[in-house]
């Protein structure tokens, strides 16, 4: 934030309330459960504030938080550790239409999602969720943009592969 050509830093409180809704929606990409996200955010948010004198000085801290979730959820053990396996979360309220044929595709996207390798999945997310460009996610991921364009064909083509017949139609 800049007041009269003068940056200032945000607090740290400030970040959290700015961008907290924006990494879960990342982290819910990612992890495919809303207390999965919630607990990946968590996670982020317990590392920052440990180094926030250092984030705080960055141009883009916001940027700097989307890495650090997009990594540890790259690096997370514990969906492994614990046999968590990310699903869609289903609507607390009805909605009053019929979604079963709607759920159940939500449900089958869901799980062939979670069925890529994490760093497929990262770039997909990052590309079709965030709509970053090659070059932005591979800074994050720390890979060259080629390495993003070979994940995101061979994550597209196992979603393509996966896909119900009926979908097809």
């Amino acid at each position: 934030m800049t007041i009269d050509g003068v940056k200032q830093a945000l607090s740290f409180d400030e970040l959290v309330q700015s961008s907290e809704r924006r990494l879960l929606r990342l982290g819910l990409m990612l992890t495919g459960g809303v207390h999965s996200a919630e607990d990946l955010v968590q996670t982020v948010f317990a590392r920052a504030h440990r180094k926030w004198a250092r984030i705080s000085a960055l141009d883009h801290p916001e940027a700097y938080l989307r890495t650090m979730v997009v990594n540890e959820f790259l690096s997370w053990r514990r969906l492994r550790r614990y046999g968590e396996v990310p699903v869609a979360e289903t609507a607390d309220q009805p909605s009053g239409e019929d979604i079963s044929a709607r759920q159940a595709q939500r449900d089958a996207a869901w799980r062939i999602l979670s069925g890529l390798p994490r760093q497929q999945r990262a770039v997909l997310v990052l590309r079709y969720y965030e709509d970053l460009p090659d070059s932005e996610i591979a800074e994050v991921l720390g890979v060259t943009p080629g390495t993003v364009r070979s994940n995101a064909s061979r994550g597209l083509e196992t979603l393509r592969n996966k896909l119900p017949a009926e979908e097809e139609h």
